[in-house]
């Protein structure tokens, strides 16, 4: 059969270090300035793909609502970009059905 074993324990000297949390200000300004980065390059890319200045403040209004959502979530920087994207097609659509309103209304007014 075995026999039992007799373990020495041995004690380091304690050690004592100060745990100081880091401000949170500091990573936030970061993340603002590439979050702002980030609406700005996509921002640009969209208006420089649209031909049509009559709907830039439309795209300018959605990148600030999809901003607005995004900034609350977990992850910002993850979450933009799509609802970036959705905030401009639903812009699109909103601003297309309002010429054809427009152009509806102006034919029933001119007969």
């Amino acid at each position: 059969m075995n026999e039992p074993t007799t373990l020495k324990a041995e004690f380091r000297p304690e050690l004592h270090f100060e745990v100081r949390p880091l401000a949170a200000v500091p990573f936030r300004a970061a993340q603002e300035d590439e979050f702002e980065r980030l609406k700005n390059r996509l921002l640009s890319e969209k208006l420089f793909a649209n031909s049509d200045p009559s709907l830039n403040a439309p795209v300018r209004r959605a990148a600030n609502e999809a901003a607005a959502l995004a900034w609350v979530s977990f992850y910002p920087l993850l979450v933009f970009p799509v609802l970036f994207e959705e905030k401009v097609r639903a812009a699109l659509r909103q601003a297309s059905r309002q010429t054809r309103i427009y152009a509806a209304s102006r034919e029933l007014v001119a007969a």
